[in-house]
């Protein structure tokens, strides 16, 4: 493996078009700006970013996947980053898009939980007070984070009720059964609706980590910036559970029989 990160390559870059023959308009930053603000600078063009987070309910609980890859631009970087983040006792999160901006707010997460916790009132923070929280610090701050790359699911238990949410940085919010982000959100989402709505509350956690097992699988192969090596949280009432890293089975034999494309017309 090359490790001088000046030979990895230029990250993709949303300034440019995709041949880099000429530069795309910019909408004009018309804010006002002091000279303390020309030092404050957040990610605007994101380098190392993950892919699709999946995430269903089932009887139990909430069950949530992510593969382990960090791309940098167009390279697979970074193979052994864990994008699914424990939240207190009964919540999870996990996060598609600008990997800075994911540890960012798991900082501002930890410094919440621990603010909870020193209160000593009696109280905690349930998956719904964390989405909330998400959504408006996320809202506040969509002009200087990159809408384009980011969203977080939100998933876990309180008094026996399960809650899965979606938030990006446009401030966008929804709760659903099945929620997937990133690619998946195209390629993995339909199969999640078929296999799992209607039978939240009867299908077992076997089942439900077998679903999201299939998905995953798809997305490797469907998925340039996906890996075989992912991991699973489970969010029950006893609690979070998150996976060692997992290895998908995959098979690309299938490949040597496709014709119709490139030099194989026959």
């Amino acid at each position: 493996m090359d490790h001088f990160p000046t030979n990895w390559g230029r990250p993709r870059n949303d300034a440019f078009d995709a041949y880099g023959t000429y530069p795309i308009h910019q909408r004009p930053q018309n804010t006002p700006k002091d000279k303390f603000s020309d030092g404050v600078q957040r990610t605007q063009q994101p380098i190392v970013t993950g892919t699709s987070v999946l995430a269903i309910k089932y009887k139990d609980g909430i069950m949530m996947s992510a593969d382990n890859l960090a791309s940098y631009g167009s390279l697979a970087r970074f193979k052994d980053i864990q994008r699914l983040h424990p939240v207190g006792n009964n919540t999870v999160i996990g996060a598609s898009g600008d990997m800075s901006d994911f540890q960012y707010i798991q900082t501002l997460l930890n410094e919440i939980i621990i603010d909870e916790f020193t209160s000593q009132d009696g109280h905690s923070l349930g998956p719904a007070e964390i989405h909330e929280y998400l959504s408006q610090v996320l809202y506040a701050r969509r002009s200087n984070m990159n809408p384009l790359w980011n969203s977080l699911l939100v998933g876990g238990v309180r008094d026996g009720k399960s809650f899965l949410a979606y938030v990006d940085l446009l401030g966008t919010t929804y709760s659903a059964s099945t929620i997937a982000t990133g690619y998946g959100a195209y390629i993995a989402q339909p199969l999640l609706r078929d296999a799992v709505e209607g039978r939240e509350d009867t299908l077992t956690e076997e089942q439900a980590a077998d679903i999201l097992e299939n998905c995953m699988r798809v997305l490797y192969y469907r998925d340039a910036r996906s890996l075989d090596k992912y991991q699973i949280a489970k969010v029950t009432e006893a609690g979070v559970i998150i996976s060692e890293s997992k290895h998908l089975k995959s098979s690309w034999s299938f490949a040597e029989g496709i014709r119709g494309y490139g030099a194989q017309i026959q």
